[in-house]
């Protein structure tokens, strides 16, 4: 049988190095990579420190980055979020407050606590936290 994990989710936002920002407070994750994408844009990848074998890929380019009523993505519509794992969810919460986001949906259950968040641009967050020690 094989095994294997998620390396890297790829998306699309419109400011990128505010998005970068935002998880590497939130994860403690640093910049791994940035540069011109292959079709176009830029992609800034922001991952685990050390190996940085799971990240996030960054990318925008001119329709990410026009206005609201005018912005276009070329996939993303059957996304429901994407969970990532802490090991402190109030700090975590206060990190997501003080970036001018709205935590939601707060909840224990197995396998652990969890709140949800939309970023900027209606990407919606999973944070949760398998630590069963704080409340």
């Amino acid at each position: 049988m094989s095994t294997g994990r998620i390396e890297h989710a790829n998306l699309t936002v419109t400011d990128p190095e505010r998005s970068a920002a935002l998880f590497a407070d939130l994860l403690g994750w640093e910049e791994r990579w940035r540069g011109p994408s292959q079709f176009g844009g830029a992609t800034i990848h922001i991952g685990e420190r050390g190996n940085g074998a799971t990240y996030l890929a960054l990318y925008t380019n001119d329709d990410a980055r026009a206005e609201s009523g005018s912005r276009r993505y070329a996939k993303g519509a059957p996304l429901n979020h994407v969970g990532l794992l802490v090991n402190d969810l109030d700090a975590a919460a206060r990190i997501v407050r003080d970036a001018g986001l709205e935590p939601f949906g707060h909840d224990d259950y197995e396998p652990g606590r969890r709140f949800y968040f939309f970023d900027w641009d209606g990407i919606e967050f999973e944070i949760v936290s398998y630590a069963r020690d704080a409340k």
